[in-house]
C-alpha cells in the first residue's frame, strides 16, 4: 500500500477569499480581541462581586472559559495564516485543534443543559433553589461537563487520526476538523461517521430536547407569576438563554449532521459559531443585566449602588 506518513498538514484558509486577507485579518482581530475582552470583564466581574457569587453567575463564568477558548482555537491560526500566509500546522497542532474544538464545543453543549435546569429550579421550585442547586452542586455539575466532553474529545479525535493518510495534506479548509482531516484518509471511514453522528448529532439533539422541556415548564411559571419585577426579570433571563441556546446549536446541528455541505456554505456558519456568537454571548447574557452592570463598576474603581 502506497502510505505516508503525515507530519504536518496545510491549510489552504478561507476559501474564495483571495485579495482580501488585509481586510478579514483587522476584522477578525478586531472580533477576536472583543470576545476576549468581553468575556474576561463577565469572569473578572462575577469573580470580585460576592451578590454575584450564584448558581447561574457560576454556570457563566464557565461560559466566559468556553467562549474564549473556542474563539482562540481557530482565529490565532487564522491571523497568522491572512498575515503572514503561514498556512502550515503541524500534525500535533492539528490534533490538537480536533481535540480541542470537540471538548469546547460538548463542554458547551451539556452546560447550557445544566443551565435551563438551573433556570427551572429558580423559576419554577424558588422555595427550594438553595437546597437543590447547592455550591457543591454546581461545581460537581460543570466538573461532570468537562470530564464527559473530554472523553467525547478523545474517542473522536482517536478515530480521525488513527485512519491511513497516503496522499494529500493540503486541508481545503482554515482549521482542522473532523470531515475537512478525515476526507485526506485512504481508509474506509465508516465508524468514524457513525461515532461522529452519534455524538455530534444525538446527543445534542437530546440536549436540545431538555432545554426546551425546560423552557415548556418555565414558560408556564412565569404565566402564572403576577406581572411585576420578577416576571420582567425571569422572562428577559430566559429569552436571553433561548437566543444564545439557538445560536450555538444552529451552527452545530447544520455542519456536524450534513457532512457534505458546500464548503461555501460551511464556512460562514462555522465562523458565526467559532468567532461571532462567543462575541455577542456577554452582550446577550449578562451586560444588559443591572446586577452585573453595577459589578463591572465595582471593577473599574466605581462604588457598589445600594441593594
Amino acid at each position: 500500500e502506497n502510505r505516508t506518513q503525515v507530519t504536518h498538514f496545510i491549510l489552504l484558509g478561507i476559501p474564495y477569499t483571495e485579495g482580501f486577507e488585509t481586510i478579514l485579518f483587522f476584522t477578525f482581530l478586531a472580533f477576536y480581541l472583543c470576545t476576549l475582552l468581553g468575556n474576561l470583564l463577565i469572569f473578572s466581574a462575577v469573580l470580585v462581586d460576592p451578590r454575584l457569587h450564584t448558581p447561574m453567575y457560576f454556570f457563566l463564568c464557565n461560559l466566559a472559559v468556553l467562549d474564549m477558548g473556542i474563539s482562540s482555537l481557530s482565529v490565532p491560526k487564522l491571523l497568522a495564516s491572512l498575515w503572514f500566509q503561514d498556512k502550515v500546522i503541524s500534525l500535533g497542532g492539528c490534533m490538537a485543534q480536533v481535540f480541542t474544538g470537540h471538548f469546547l464545543g460538548s463542554t458547551e453543549c451539556l452546560l447550557y443543559t445544566v443551565m435551563a435546569f438551573d433556570r427551572y429550579v429558580a423559576i419554577c421550585h424558588p422555595l427550594r433553589c438553595l437546597h437543590i442547586i447547592l455550591a457543591g452542586v454546581c461545581a460537581l455539575l460543570a466538573a461532570s461537563n468537562w470530564i464527559a466532553s473530554s472523553f467525547h474529545a478523545t474517542i473522536v479525535t482517536s478515530l480521525t487520526f488513527t485512519l491511513p493518510y497516503c496522499g494529500s495534506n493540503v486541508v481545503d479548509y482554515y482549521f482542522c476538523d473532523i470531515f475537512t482531516v478525515a476526507n485526506l484518509a485512504c481508509g474506509d471511514k465508516y465508524i468514524l461517521e457513525t461515532v461522529v453522528f452519534t455524538n455530534t448529532g444525538v446527543v445534542p439533539m437530546s440536549c436540545f430536547v431538555l432545554i426546551l422541556a425546560s423552557y415548556v415548564r418555565i414558560v408556564f411559571c412565569i404565566l402564572k407569576m403576577n406581572a411585576g419585577e420578577g416576571r420582567r426579570k425571569a422572562t428577559s433571563t430566559c429569552a436571553s438563554h433561548l437566543v444564545v441556546v439557538t445560536m450555538f446549536f444552529g451552527p452545530c446541528a447544520l455542519i456536524y449532521t450534513q457532512p457534505q455541505l458546500s464548503k461555501v456554505l460551511v464556512t460562514p456558519v462555522n465562523i458565526f459559531g467559532n468567532l461571532i456568537t462567543p462575541m455577542v454571548n456577554p452582550a446577550i447574557y449578562t451586560l444588559r443585566n443591572k446586577e452585573v452592570k453595577a459589578a463591572l463598576r465595582k471593577l473599574r474603581g466605581g462604588q457598589m449602588p445600594a441593594r
